[in-house]
């Protein structure tokens, strides 16, 4: 008969599967979730040991938040991680942020900022840069689509409103909305955000294509220029 053998006791490759099994995933540290998804570590190195190298890469943002902004030549620096577990570990990022966006898109409504907000937190707030995306909507006031019209700054003079409505008549839209974030964290409203949503108001109007709202994404935290009556 063979003995049971306690979590401790296992190998230390053995213990978050384990454990895992024994009283759910929530009990699993970071680390040891990571570990799963690893399988195996290194020459001398576990996956747990592994896992943690990997959450400690990124200063500043050291846990899960750094593998948001882990590009793939980076990951393979470590020791341990190669082609495979690199590209795994982005697409970890990729999937929580479309978990995150799943969620949230039952709820999402034009005339709700706060549901647009919800909708974009987690794909925009880990940026690097500005992203400016345009969603489109139809005469029901249903979602026919977004586009992402820059990247980078986002200032009247980067901001092109002739393509941005090419993609709104392409979409037969009728009423579109922007969204942006702002990398600081801090989403309120520059100048040149005020600007190019003026700009666009106005050649939407010649169109007859209205814009509805444009929102700024912070970190946890937005600001909807409809709202603040600008």
């Amino acid at each position: 008969m063979k003995k049971n053998i306690g979590l401790k006791n296992l190998p230390q490759e053995e213990q978050p599967y384990e454990k895992c099994l024994a009283h759910g995933a929530g009990s699993l540290s970071d680390a040891e979730l990571l570990a799963v998804i690893l399988r195996c570590g290194a020459e001398g190195k576990s996956s747990l040991e592994l896992s943690r190298e990997v959450l400690s890469l990124f200063p500043g943002n050291e846990g899960l938040l750094g593998l948001y902004h882990l590009t793939v030549p980076e990951l393979l620096k470590v020791k341990g991680i190669g082609r495979v577990k690199a590209i795994q570990l982005q697409c970890i990022g990729e999937l929580s942020r479309r978990i995150s966006a799943a969620g949230a898109k039952p709820c999402l409504s034009f005339d709700n900022p706060s549901s647009i907000a919800d909708y974009y937190m987690e794909r925009l707030r880990h940026e690097e840069q500005e992203v400016l995306i345009c969603m489109m909507f139809d005469t029901k006031n249903q979602l026919l689509g977004e586009r992402e019209i820059t990247r980078g700054t986002v200032n009247s003079a980067l901001i092109s409103p002739r393509e941005l409505f090419l993609n709104a008549l392409q979409f037969h839209a009728v009423h579109i909305l922007l969204v942006h974030n702002h990398p600081s964290g801090i989403p309120e409203p520059s100048s040149d955000d005020i600007e190019v949503t003026r700009r666009i108001r106005r050649a939407g109007e010649l169109l007859g294509i209205t814009l509805l709202d444009h929102i700024i994404i912070g970190d946890h935290c937005y600001i909807s220029m409809l709202e603040q009556g600008i």
